[in-house]
């Protein structure tokens, strides 16, 4: 069986820098690389790639989507977003400048492609093989004023913008809206029967899919999957995964939320944009990040949610934690071959 290791030693490959260009000729396997190391829903990696001759084109893989947690499939079309921006950001590390347009009707995100002597290799690029969603507790420090104003500016999209959540007494409220998300989801059996079928519980069956969620990534012992599924039911429970959030929350220097004007596949791609641009820019700045989508993603919670964010006809599409503190173990991702379609 595979060692943690083994695993380490894998993912680290897939996380390697990137290669400089060779006579200005655009590496696109370097490009989908550093796509398919973009953040999704699950690890769900819920993406296909299209290269023609001077584009790209992401495509929503449907046979990963989550249909349970993502019945709109919203962060599908946001996970594609993500992919999207590694890509703005690994072309003008080649000398490339992107054209990126979405067409409703097509769910597809075409990428243009030109050369620029302009472009060239910035912190977000060199993020992004550093990226993760780091989900354990952080140190509870506050972040600076022009830490903070980086990453309210990276965040920052068409239609889209982020509020910054920093207050004490805000982020209970979050813990409060998260708690009450823990426990209609983790009652329904369909949400922990999906959950459940993306985790990953030892080395081996993380390398065999190259996906999902690993425990190598939280720090949980490696167990045969026979023996934790049957044990899951003790572990994965509201109570228990309310208190880790709880704690995790209040040990984040803040919350962030990402708003757009509006809730379509073109705004969820745009907000995935804007949240990817802000992760790298808080990887640029040794900052962590985590999803806390769970008030979002319960539909009973969500109008709730909204309002005490006075919102006025936005939509909160994303929420995520962020603080100083310690990386964890990479996951994994597919090969590249698994997610090129044919020409």
């Amino acid at each position: 069986m595979p060692s943690t290791d083994q695993y380490d030693r894998i993912a680290s490959d897939i996380r390697r820098p990137g290669v400089e260009p060779e006579d200005g000729v655009l590496n696109v396997r370097e490009l989908i690389r550093h796509a398919t190391l973009a953040a999704s829903s699950h690890n769900t990696q819920p993406w296909k790639f299209h290269i023609l001759q001077d584009s790209v084109s992401i495509l929503p893989d449907f046979s990963r989507r989550c249909p349970v947690v993502d019945p709109e499939d919203s962060h599908l079309f946001k996970s594609l977003g993500c992919a999207t921006e590694n890509i703005v950001h690994a072309a003008a590390a080649q000398g490339f400048s992107a054209d990126v347009r979405f067409t409703p009707g097509e769910d597809r995100v075409a990428v243009a492609l030109y050369r620029d002597t302009a472009a060239r290799v910035t912190d977000l690029y060199r993020a992004i093989t550093r990226r993760q969603c780091a989900k354990t507790m952080y140190d509870g420090t506050s972040l600076g004023a022009l830490e903070l104003k980086k990453l309210e500016e990276a965040g920052a999209g068409r239609d889209v913008r982020t509020i910054m959540l920093l207050a004490e007494a805000q982020k209970e409220a979050v813990v409060d809206y998260v708690t009450r998300g823990n426990i209609a989801q983790l009652t329904d059996r369909a949400f922990r029967d999906e959950l459940v079928a993306w985790i990953r519980f030892n080395p081996a069956e993380a390398l065999r899919t190259g996906d999902g969620l690993s425990g190598r990534t939280t720090g949980q012992p490696a167990l045969p999957t026979w023996l934790a599924k049957r044990m899951i039911g003790l572990a994965l429970t509201p109570k228990r995964q309310a208190q880790t959030d709880a704690a995790n929350i209040r040990s984040s220097a803040g919350v962030a939320v990402f708003v757009s004007t509006r809730d379509d596949k073109a705004a969820w791609v745009e907000t995935g944009r804007s949240y990817e641009r802000f992760a790298l820019q808080a990887t640029a700045l040794d900052v962590r990040t985590a999803f806390i989508n769970q008030p979002l993603e319960t539909p009973s919670l969500r109008p709730a949610f909204e309002s005490w964010l006075n919102l006025t006809g936005d939509h909160a599409l994303l929420m995520v934690r962020f603080g100083h503190g310690p990386t964890a173990p990479f996951s994994l991702r597919r090969s590249i071959d698994d997610v090129i379609l044919p020409e």
